[in-house]
């Protein structure tokens, strides 16, 4: 995995005929063995002849020890040339059959072996695959094995993060979710062996599992293994003892000015730590920092600590850098950290201090535990509020409330109440509370508020809370005269919350230019002032970015472009108020027609808002996996996760579950080919949008209407809403209802033309198919049919594997009447003609008889070979329970 430049220059040295060896360096546990074993066997499978020796410390000792037993029997070595020449002779028995060796560990070769190796590549007799560990001594023979022109070099490194993903998804056969990859990532830090020790020891504790839809860690603790305990062990074990110290107090404190190491070891020392492999010494302009080479050095180390030896190895740092002034940005945070680690308090003055640092850092669990740390009597209404803004973005809502409402219990002037209101209304917004709720809490503020400027800031909040609540109109109204700059606003803290949420409500009611405008407005303002407020981390900025862009119809790749780095950066933080960025970049995918991959966004989603009890966030995600998995033709799971959605408490409409948390119920039922309950599911869907004011997802609820039978019924209603929607989307969406609805094959080809201008991959697919079968149906066109046919596989080759009732009913049922279509998809279903009586309130004899009629036209002469013509679930499928 992530090898494929390696492997490229294997294959180009097995066909360069003056190649005589391939060498690969690298640290321990990158993959050298597992590369030199691919090597080989790449070249046996190109006929050659191949053997192994692995060297070892053991066989060091020996001359000749690695590969005694690859010499040929009866030879001679007292006399090395005679010996080597026999070998030589012995090893070359089948002329024209080259040999090829791979030797483990090859600087652990004795000299004998290594010449004698050198000696057999000089003559041709053998090419030699070696792997060579970086930082090992070696002696002049081994060197020689890996010099020269004649041997080809490469040097493998850890694997990227995304390497990590696509590894771990190959291991564990599920996707992992961001926040496990980050953790597995870093942890490891790329190292192939230590990440297989961490995963194996967290699936054995039971702190790795599974959904159905990802991998996630439990609590986001890796155990690792006792196998990997050792290895680390015994490589810090060699380490000269004289440096031992530096490597304890860079497990505590790291990363530190090499000054600090250089007052526990000599400079000679720590240079061979660094020689060793042990430390890294980077050079920051003027300062040079010293840390630990790897990050499990750091765990190993801790864990092998005695509890006096880490409360001096920690206080006895604190105390060196208070002797020099405490100078740096981040010195008050380390020693406030490092006195409550070795002691279990600090100065109370001193941890406030550090937990304003360590909420600008984004470090939120830091910023808790520092500021839990505040003995009762030095609590104020800012640290209570600090504390309870951290505890909510960490999706601990109770103990957030709970802070909140004490810091709001400890305000005296109306900054602090203003301050607190601000922050609690929103903790409880996004607890799953009533919106009335946190509008009661704005409003008991806003009584309590005399000047006109702070009870307009809580007019500001009541717009937030109303779009957060979804209610996007509303909300629109309150934020209208929002100012524009962020300099000109009486408080920070408002216009930012203000500021975030705008944008999103302008891109649901269809305003997308304006919503982009102020997605970035916000962002970039936010990442100005950051440091000075209790705002969250400005990557929240980019949610309404992404919505706005997907409403806008911007391209998925640019939208990801924008929205993974945030996620990148939020999933860092640790803040769990990233949700809605996976949400929102899984409707951005769903809409691209891109189902696997939303699935894999909105599973995301689903994983952090179960750990949070997230049910605003959760029902709309549900909802999005059950349509990719039905989509997808994975009916059990689109089953099962409605299973779980129907259990959900009810809760009041959100960001976006005004109607899209029933698109699971809709697409399933139109995999299982009930289209018209499908419509019918759609359209009460679209009307809940409607009654909350979400103008785009009502667009979008009513475009599946359409795709799934119901264009006349909804053009009118779609028309009408494209007109106060800017963007590209709106106008395309229009242009496939309405084409769909006259099946007009040349209107239908415009339609797909303007999908894939604003990136709609699977609307693209179906309307160029629609063409292709319009066109078939009039008979006389067959050259634009296949065209128009051949449009559609493009486009449907982008749609990851997508599967819906317009692609296969387009292709395969022109000639069906528009019932005996609409049975024919539920028999292929795997439904009974009882069943389809029961569902269309016909007889089942008249059910039979469409169905025969059907399969005569079709060709074919069983459901079986009716559900494999529809590419559709085959009979015996679990018939979808009612409504």
């Amino acid at each position: 995995m992530g090898r494929g430049p390696e492997l490229d220059a294997f294959a180009a040295a097995l066909t360069d005929g003056e190649c005589r060896g391939f060498v690969v360096g690298g640290p321990a546990g990158v993959g050298k063995s597992r590369l030199g074993e691919e090597c080989l066997g790449r070249a046996a499978g190109k006929g050659l002849r191949v053997g192994r020796a692995a060297a070892s410390a053991a066989a060091g000792a020996v001359p000749l020890g690695a590969i005694a037993h690859l010499l040929p029997a009866g030879v001679d070595l007292s006399d090395p040339v005679a010996g080597f020449a026999a070998v030589a002779r012995g090893l070359a028995a089948e002329p024209g059959r080259q040999w090829v060796l791979f030797v483990d560990d090859m600087h652990l070769l004795d000299a004998s072996s290594a010449v004698l190796l050198r000696q057999l590549m000089d003559t041709g007799a053998l090419l030699l695959i070696g792997t060579v560990r970086t930082g090992e001594p070696y002696g002049d023979a081994v060197a020689a094995l890996r010099g020269g022109d004649s041997v080809y070099r490469v040097d493998l490194t850890v694997l990227s993060p995304q390497q990590v993903d696509a590894l771990l998804q190959a291991a564990l056969g599920r996707p992992v979710a961001r926040r496990t990859l980050h953790e597995l990532s870093a942890a490891s830090g790329g190292n192939v062996l230590y990440l297989r020790e961490l995963v194996l020891g967290a699936l054995a504790t039971g702190n790795l599992t599974e959904d159905g839809e990802i991998w996630h860690l439990v609590d986001e603790r890796l155990p690792g293994t006792a196998r990997l305990t050792e290895m680390i062990s015994t490589r810090l074990a060699a380490a000269d003892p004289a440096g031992r110290p530096v490597l304890e107090l860079l497990a505590l404190c790291e990363p530190l000015s090499l000054t600090y190491a250089e007052a526990l070891a000599p400079p000679q020392v720590i240079a061979a730590l660094e020689q060793a492999g042990l430390i890294r010494v980077a050079q920051d302009r003027r300062r040079t920092t010293v840390s630990l080479a790897h990050p499990l050095y750091g765990e190993v180390l801790r864990a092998g600590l005695p509890l006096l030896r880490r409360r001096a190895l920690l206080l006895d740092q604190a105390a060196r850098v208070q002797a020099r002034g405490a100078r740096r940005r981040g010195d008050l945070l380390h020693i406030a950290t490092w006195q409550l680690a070795a002691t279990g308090t600090a100065d109370p003055t001193l941890l406030a201090q550090a937990a304003v640092l360590a909420r600008h850092a984004h470090d939120l669990p830091q910023t808790v535990a520092l500021l839990k740390a505040l003995p009762e009597e030095h609590r104020t209404t800012a640290t209570d509020l600090r504390l309870g803004e951290a505890l909510f973005e960490l999706g601990r809502w109770q103990q957030a409330e709970a802070t909140l409402a004490e810091a709001n219990a400890l305000a005296v002037d109306d900054q602090d109440k203003l301050a607190v209101a601000l922050v609690r209304t929103t903790s409880l917004l996004w607890s799953n509370a009533p919106v009335a709720e946190a509008l009661a809490v704005n409003d008991a503020a806003r009584a309590q508020l005399s000047s006109p400027a702070d009870r307009r800031k809580l007019t500001i909040n009541e717009g937030f809370l109303r779009v957060v609540g979804g209610r996007p109109s509303e909300g629109l109204a309150l934020l209208e005269d929002l100012e524009t700059d962020v300099g000109d606003a009486p408080d920070l803290n408002a216009w930012l919350r203000g500021a975030w949420m705008k944008p999103a409500a302008l891109a649901l009611v269809g305003r997308t230019a304006e919503a982009t405008t102020w997605a970035r407005r916000a962002h970039d303002a936010h990442r100005r002032v950051q440091e000075h407020a209790l705002a969250a981390h400005p990557a929240f900025q980019r949610i309404p970015l992404v919505l706005a862009l997907t409403e806008a119809g911007a391209p998925a790749a640019e939208i990801c472009r924008v929205g993974e780095p945030a996620y990148a950066e939020l999933t860092a933080a640790g803040s769990r108020v990233r949700i809605w960025l996976a949400v929102l970049l899984g409707r951005a995918h769903w809409l691209a027609g891109h189902p696997v991959t939303a699935r894999r966004w909105w599973a995301e989603a689903a994983t952090v808002s179960r750990g949070i009890d997230h049910a605003m966030a959760l029902r709309p995600v549900l909802g999005g996996l059950a349509a990719c998995a039905a989509v997808l033709g994975d009916l059990d799971a689109a089953e099962a996760t409605l299973t779980e959605h129907r259990a959900l408490p009810p809760v009041e409409p959100g960001l976006l579950s005004a109607g899209e948390e029933f698109l699971g119920e809709a697409w399933l039922l139109a995999a299982r080919g009930h289209l018209r309950r499908a419509c019918s599911v759609l359209v009460g869907a679209a009307a809940t949008a409607r009654g909350t004011g979400h103008v785009t997802g009502e667009a979008l609820l009513l475009t599946d209407v359409a795709r799934l039978g119901g264009a006349e019924q909804v053009t009118g209603r779609l028309t009408a809403l494209a007109r106060s929607c800017d963007g590209e989307l709106a106008p395309a969406r229009v242009q496939l209802v309405t084409a769909l609805a006259v099946d007009d094959p040349e209107r239908l080809l415009r339609a797909a033309d303007a999908c894939q201008a604003v990136g709609a991959d699977l609307l693209a697919a179906e309307a160029s198919t629609a063409a292709a079968a319009a066109a078939w149906r009039r008979v006389g066109r067959p050259r634009r049919a296949s065209a128009a046919a051949h449009r559609a596989a493009t486009a449907g080759a982008r749609c990851e594997g997508a599967r819906t009732p317009l692609l296969a009913v387009a292709q395969v049922t022109a000639v069906l009447t528009t019932r005996e279509r609409e049975i024919a998809l539920l028999a292929a279903g795997g439904n009974t003609s009882q069943d389809i009586a029961r569902s269309l309130t016909l007889s089942v004899r008249t059910v039979d008889n469409h169905l025969q009629h059907a399969y005569t036209k079709l060709g074919v002469t069983t459901r079986r070979e009716l559900a494999q013509t529809f590419g559709t679930s085959s009979p015996g499928a679990r018939p979808h329970r009612p409504l």
